[in-house]
């Protein structure tokens, strides 16, 4: 994606932190979750985040809301999914990360990294941490109701029952008769 729907520039950080409060938008959920399973619903969700300077370091925590929709593990229909996750990272310069990441240029962060983000030196940006967040609140099994009885094969059986005998293959009409006429 390339619009930044939640960046903060740094410039207005201090070491007491600022709160700030974005809306998680149907229409960027879609954009962000485009090519996965996972769609928005019509209510707005919200990220709500405070950061602080350290130094050059920003420390970021807060929580995402969100409604999403996920396709249910038992029928395929979207099941509901409310996302609440506690966010809690800590924004680095880009240069600290490839310093960190090695000399051999591997893009890799390492275990103790993980809770790590880059950001250019100026502005902090929380799109991919958003849409990170987004689908790891999902749960591995997503229902649409406990009492979901899934996919019912007897359905799909039935329709084939029902089928009518009277459209035999022209072609076959005689064996039809030959049939009839042995028995």
């Amino acid at each position: 994606m390339t619009d930044r729907e939640f960046a903060i520039p740094v410039r207005d950080l201090d070491a007491a932190g600022k709160p700030f409060r974005f809306p998680v938008r149907p229409a960027w959920i879609r954009g962000a979750l485009e090519g996965t399973a996972v769609g928005p619903t019509d209510q707005e969700g919200h990220l709500d985040v405070r950061l602080s300077k350290s130094g050059t370091d920003v420390v970021v925590h807060g929580t995402l809301e969100a409604k999403v929709t996920a396709p249910c593990a038992r029928c395929l229909e979207p099941a509901p999914v409310e996302v609440h996750e506690t966010i809690s990272v800590l924004a680095v310069p880009a240069t600290t990360t490839r310093e960190a990441a090695g000399a051999d240029g591997d893009d890799d962060l390492s275990p103790d990294q993980a809770d790590f983000i880059a950001y250019d030196g100026e502005t902090v940006v929380l799109d991919d941490l958003v849409r990170d967040e987004l689908l790891l609140g999902i749960p591995m099994i997503p229902l649409c109701s406990e009492a979901c009885p899934g996919i019912q094969p007897q359905l799909a059986v039935e329709k084939t029952e029902q089928a009518p005998v009277d459209h035999v293959d022209p072609r076959l009409r005689p064996l039809l008769r030959l049939k009839k006429n042995t028995q």
